[in-house]
């Protein structure tokens, strides 16, 4: 099975509006699938759903050929969560911060404390371990809020438009990390509204518009697709497909 992540005619619905209507596809094991959609195209619906956060009105989400619920505790422990909002705790230190998410994901002991500083190395922020997250940037909250999503190694990331509004240096350590984490076997799909993000690091690209899919493949394929309709690159085709810009 190449798949590790398989979605089959998820729906949701708020009221009267349906957001996500009917999504299938799956998730190969060791891409990066970039998830597309302009602003309330179900994105973070469908997200949230995946994670558990929200309930499913109908449909299935299979994890490594299972299906998932809140209580599958299995799956919670191999799921990375990255959201759009920052999520630490401002009295504790950068440090103490990827700790506290490792041990509730059931790390212990020495090989909690390594697993910390591996993570504080790769995201770069070593020598700020003893500095809150009130004294940081907006894109060293961004390289910590990753650690902590990470520190448990995740068999499947979500990243949920992980460099917004942060500086040039964060944003490109935070491509480095994610394609380190690809290269050592780690599932992530990754939301952005930058298409240059998309253009560098993700294999297959996904684009869903009013909760279904209207495009997915290998990005390659995608754009020799469209070329012979003129569209030169992924920016034209996703304006062509959706009516609007992925950045609005």
């Amino acid at each position: 099975m190449n798949e590790i992540l398989e979605i089959k005619s998820l729906k949701k619905s708020f009221g009267e509006k349906e957001v996500v209507d009917g999504l299938t596809f799956k998730v190969n094991k060791g891409e990066i699938l970039g998830f597309l959609g302009p602003n309330g195209a179900g994105k973070s619906t469908t997200i949230n759903m995946i994670t558990t956060i929200l309930d499913i009105d109908e449909g299935n989400v299979l994890f490594e050929g299972r299906n998932i619920d809140s209580n599958n505790n299995s799956f919670k422990k191999a799921l990375g969560y990255v959201p759009q909002d920052i999520a630490l705790f401002n009295d504790l230190s950068a440090y103490e911060n990827v700790k506290f998410f490792g041990s509730l994901y059931g790390l212990k002991g020495e090989y909690l404390k390594s697993r910390v500083k591996e993570t504080l190395k790769l995201v770069g922020l070593c020598d700020r371990k003893d500095d809150y997250p009130d004294s940081f940037s907006g894109g060293m909250k961004r390289r910590l809020n990753i650690a902590c999503s990470i520190v448990h190694k995740p068999k499947l990331l979500i990243m949920d438009e992980p460099t917004v509004g942060i500086d040039p240096q964060s944003r490109n350590n935070i491509l480095k990390v994610t394609k380190s984490l690809r290269d050592n076997g780690t599932t992530i799909i990754y939301t952005s509204h930058y298409m240059e993000e998309v253009e560098a690091i993700c294999s297959r690209i996904l684009i869903i518009d009013n909760g279904k899919i209207i495009e997915v493949g290998n990005k390659e394929e995608i754009k020799a697709k469209y070329k012979e309709k003129g569209l030169n690159n992924l920016e034209e085709i996703f304006l062509n497909l959706t009516g609007k810009e992925l950045r609005d």
